[in-house]
């Protein structure tokens, strides 16, 4: 039995696991290896009031105006506030971020500018920031004798005293995890269960995450019987790379921060037809203008121009940017690059309170999985890290005050053994891998950037007639990773088009022809799922 089991090694479960590990056993369940997360994708950086000229307010003002009515202002004011000191520990973890000379000599941290903020406020380390990150986090668990990294190890469901047929406080008392390599479901006791499974990106065709970003806490945390909230809110970043060789390629957001201008097939520039901010407007609205000027024209893609900056410039600030682009023949210093929007944050998930805590007594979810109401509609640029180390941190307090180690009483509860199918049909697996390609092409057809209410009745329909199907490969055979993420992905998806339908306006990431009008009855009013 371990005293906290964690679900996902990106910031948000490292994090919290360095810090759990001085209080007892954590155990970091990650179904790859343990640095393949979403957060060694992370290009631009983390969000933190930092130079002197910056203000919280600033930043509070930033984020609500970004999330479009939707925030949760008490969420967005403690998480920004407490963002500077997250920011230092990770520094004192032995995070260098880039430098550059300090006004009154000697060196200061180099702060970047991205779409929505009104100050420079981006903390970053080149343009793998996220990486960066990974490996300071990594390098840290590494010195604790406590913490016990478990790779290639899928969870496939938390276990419950609601699923145990206990009349009692539904609560958490363990997880199911299947070995990847062995094909063997072993059972981990715990009362204390983090979800920092990160996000859902692969529920669409085209995305920046990560194969791994299949929405698998979520879909747990549904089962389990927790609250969802928001998943209407997909974010769709602007500009994902457009190249027939390029998969999932982000073009950071740190580009149109400094400088970058969106241009058509004409080399006419046309944000500012849409926003005062022009190309650093946020983010929903770019995507949408993108896409509109896509429709408009009939092009295949649009053009980010930084080839006025000086290439030294561009090659030093953008590195793994400059690289990628110029092995696919595009010399970012003098060619515009290709870009379409893609799917990529998930603004919506487990809903939490302000400690990470969930509906379903010890269970916490922290980081892209959860829903904390600081991103509302429309996630402001790089704060899903600064929400990452700030949100893990409070939840560690909070299990140590409400369920601290070392004090739990005889279980009054008795967790049966894992029971496995049948070995799954080879044939069959055309199924699955057929499944796994409509789901993702159905939610980018009918439930993507622009939405109608005849799309999504669509989506729900078939998604029925697929989670159904899903279901029985589930049941009737042995699990794999494979139908374990299809499950999961077909929840996931069914979760945001019930979201989507029941939100008559439009607002923030969420739009609808159907409803253009943002309805002002409705700020600040979540959509809320539950299972029961």
């Amino acid at each position: 039995m371990y005293d906290f089991v964690i679900l996902g090694s990106g910031v948000a479960g490292l994090s919290f696991a360095i810090k759990a590990a001085a209080h007892g056993r954590v155990a970091i369940i990650t179904k790859r290896g343990k640095a393949e997360t979403n957060t060694a994708w992370a290009q631009g950086g983390i969000a933190c009031v930092w130079g002197k000229d910056d203000t919280v307010e600033s930043h509070v003002a930033d984020t609500l105006e970004a999330g479009a009515g939707l925030c949760d202002e008490a969420a967005v004011r403690a998480i920004v506030s407490d963002g500077p000191a997250r920011v230092r520990e990770l520094i004192d973890w032995g995070l260098q971020f880039d430098e550059q000379p300090a006004p009154e000599g000697g060196k200061e941290i180099a702060l970047g500018l991205e779409g929505g903020h009104s100050q420079r406020r981006i903390l970053h380390f080149k343009d793998t920031t996220g990486r960066a990150i990974e490996d300071t986090l990594l390098a840290a668990v590494a010195r604790s004798p406590n913490i016990e990294i478990l790779e290639n190890q899928m969870a496939i469901d938390l276990i419950t005293t609601a699923k145990l047929g206990y009349a009692t406080e539904n609560r958490v008392v363990g997880v199911y995890v299947l070995d990847e390599t062995s094909g063997e479901v072993r059972t981990l006791e715990s009362r204390r269960v983090v979800l920092a499974t990160g996000g859902c990106g692969k529920v669409y065709l085209y995305t920046t995450n990560p194969d791994i970003a299949t929405g698998d806490g979520v879909a747990m945390a549904w089962r389990a019987g927790a609250a969802i909230e928001n998943m209407e809110f997909i974010q769709f970043h602007p500009t994902c790379l457009f190249h027939p060789q390029a998969k999932s390629f982000l073009i950071t957001e740190a580009v149109r921060g400094e400088g970058g201008v969106l241009r058509d097939a004409h080399g006419h520039s046309f944000m500012e037809k849409y926003h005062y901010r022009a190309s650093l407007a946020p983010r929903d609205i770019v995507a949408r203008a993108i896409d509109a000027e896509m429709k408009r024209t009939g092009e295949k893609c649009v053009f980010l121009d930084i080839t006025h900056r000086d290439p030294d410039f561009v090659r030093g600030h953008f590195p793994n940017i400059y690289q990628r682009c110029l092995a696919l023949g595009i010399d970012i210093t003098k060619q515009p690059i290709p870009v379409v929007p893609a799917a990529h944050y998930q603004c919506g998930g487990v809903q939490t309170d302000l400690d990470g805590a969930t509906t379903v007594r010890g269970l916490y979810a922290v980081g892209e999985v959860a829903s904390t109401g600081l991103h509302g509609a429309n996630r402001l640029a790089s704060n899903s890290l600064l929400e990452a180390l700030v949100m893990s941190h409070r939840a560690v307090a909070r299990v140590l005050r409400e369920e601290p180690p070392g004090q739990d009483t005889a279980a009054p509860w008795t967790i049966p053994p894992w029971q496995s199918g049948d070995a799954a049909n080879l044939d069959e697996l055309v199924v699955i891998y057929h499944n796994w390609d409509e789901i993702r092409r159905l939610m980018w057809d009918y439930v993507s950037i622009v939405r109608t209410d005849k799309r999504l009745k669509r989506a729900a329909a078939r998604l029925r007639n697929l989670q159904a199907e899903i279901q029985e490969f589930y049941w009737g055979y042995k699990v794999t990773t494979d139908i374990l993420e299809l499950r999961n992905l077909a929840q996931v998806a069914a979760l945001i088009v019930d979201s989507a339908l029941s939100r008559k306006e439009s607002r923030g990431l969420h739009y609808t022809l159907d409803h253009p009008e943002t309805d002002p009855r409705l700020a600040r009013v979540d959509t809320v799922l539950r299972r029961y």
